[in-house]
């Protein structure tokens, strides 16, 4: 893994930034910020810190040729918490204010009082990564431009093709400011752009009605997005996806030998491998891979690493949400479990250190241990070698939905895109698959793995907890032997 190098010069920025968006106008400086950590550390509590906000939020939304949707929305507040063992309190406001922020400050050390007296470290400017540009994504385009994308693809997307009936598209696009206060004397800010165009298609021939979906995003601006047409490429997947599932024929079901292409099906990895290398989940015993640290658990060749410190992906962040800079953690590395994901809490309490994995949704929210862009490494097979090496099976090109069960591994996905593989050869387009596997398990029927490592075009969203993040996910094409099909035939 390679982390890109600090830029301290992008960081005074941020925290200027910050410091004019967020702390100016409720007549805050450090010093305050400063004073609320002093009143909380002068308890029984091991740790704090306080965690301001601002998000700017704008999305536009077209169905059936008009334009329904165009909102705004911003959101702001602070949060304030303070860790005492296995304690934690936490409280909010959304006024970015002094007396707020003492009331807060006041309510998270009661409900937290049972640690060890600490001292406050006096308050540093710490450096994070440069991995995007701190800039309104959404203003790179006006009003106008970003509904006329709109039109245009809905336009387009209906003359490919006479059997397409219906096409969705919407286009977001998200400006948020944070700032992190720490009592090991942590100051870092962070200016995180997010944009994202989605194009939904509805296909119907014979009374039979078929879907297609693709999306694009990242940590630039909409300039960027839209650049050399891309909402056109995605409004042809988009099609092509549908038109394909018009034809497939009912799913085959049973254990099987299963292709997964590269890329999204890292959704897979994502929720049946990667919830469970979460640093909470093992420090309660909950997960499969409690206790496994150095012990083989997938096949020869299989390499799993979290990854933030990509540049301009969805999943990446400079700094995570307690002031920690991102960095490639590398979890299974040729099949053996090498760790965790941690945030402060749990890396404390298991005698680690943060991985920079504490992330939250909002300033509303408690920091959880959680994946940025989490991918398998690519192994020395072509894709064409591993399809060819199946006499019969299924290639899965791409995922619905899932479920999965971190405390056993077992999960359930359904496929929105894929095949059968008939003497090594690409056959019939199939509707229905399933998958239904353990996680810990399916690591070890990993038979090949190819050269193509491919990441998700940026647009990942992760639940855990009630909260929701942006991730990404990637992979090489693999090749599962022995995975349970469910099927429709």
């Amino acid at each position: 893994c390679e982390v890109c190098p600090m830029n301290m010069a992008e960081t005074t920025d941020s925290l200027a930034i910050a410091r004019e968006l967020i702390l100016r106008p409720g007549g805050l400086d450090v010093a305050r910020v400063d004073r609320v950590l002093g009143d909380v550390m002068g308890h029984a509590v091991d740790a704090a810190d306080v965690y301001f906000q601002l998000a700017r939020e704008e999305s536009w939304a077209l169905e059936d040729g008009i334009v329904k949707e165009g909102g705004a929305s911003i959101e702001q507040g602070v949060g304030v918490r303070a860790l005492a063992g296995e304690k934690t309190g936490f409280a909010y406001s959304d006024e970015v204010v002094m007396p707020a922020l003492e009331e807060a400050g006041r309510a998270a050390r009661a409900i937290a009082a049972s640690g060890t007296q600490h001292s406050l470290r006096a308050m540093h400017p710490a450096s994070g990564h440069s991995l995007y540009l701190p800039v309104d994504p959404g203003a790179a385009l006006t009003d106008h431009e970003k509904v006329g994308w709109l039109e245009r693809v809905d336009r387009e997307t209906r003359a490919i093709d006479p059997r397409i009936v219906q096409v969705m598209a919407s286009v977001a696009s998200v400006y948020e400011v944070v700032m992190v206060a720490t009592s090991d004397g942590t100051l870092a800010a962070d200016v995180r752009p997010l944009v994202r165009f989605n194009v939904s298609v509805i296909a119907e021939q014979n009374g039979r009605r078929e879907q297609g979906y693709a999306g694009s995003g990242g940590r630039f601006s909409l300039a960027e997005l839209v650049a050399g047409d891309k909402p056109l490429t995605l409004a042809r997947e988009a099609a092509r996806q549908a038109l394909v599932n018009l034809e497939a024929v009912p799913a085959p079901a049973g254990s099987m030998t299963v292709v997964l292409g590269p890329g999204w099906p890292g959704i897979l990895l994502h929720e049946a491998i990667g919830h469970g290398l979460e640093g909470d989940f093992n420090r309660k015993g909950t997960s499969a891979f409690t206790n496994r640290i150095g012990e083989r658990v997938a096949s020869p060749g299989v390499t799993v690493v979290d990854d933030g410190t990509l540049a301009r992906r969805r999943g990446s962040l400079n700094i995570d949400d307690e002031g920690t800079p991102t960095q490639c953690t590398v979890l299974i590395e040729d099949g053996v479990l090498k760790g965790y994901l941690q945030d402060k809490l749990n890396a404390r309490l298991m005698g680690m250190r943060s991985t920079g994995n504490g992330r939250r949704e909002s300033f509303a929210h408690m920091t959880l241990p959680r994946m940025t862009n989490t991918y398998m490494r690519a192994g020395p097979h072509e894709p064409g070698e591993i399809i060819g090496s199946v006499q019969k099976g299924i290639y899965a090109v791409n995922f619905g939905g899932g479920q999965v069960d971190i405390t056993s591994g077992k999960f359930v996905f359904s496929t929105s895109e894929a095949y059968l593989i008939e003497n090594g050869r690409v056959k019939a387009p199939i509707k229905g698959a399933t998958l239904i596997g353990n996680g810990p398990d399916v690591l070890t029927r990993v038979a090949m793995i190819g050269n193509d490592l491919k990441l998700d075009d940026g647009v990942g969203t992760c639940g855990k907890d009630g909260q929701s993040v942006p991730v990404g996910v990637g992979q090489p094409t693999l090749r599962i032997d022995g995975l349970t099909v469910g099927g429709t035939g």
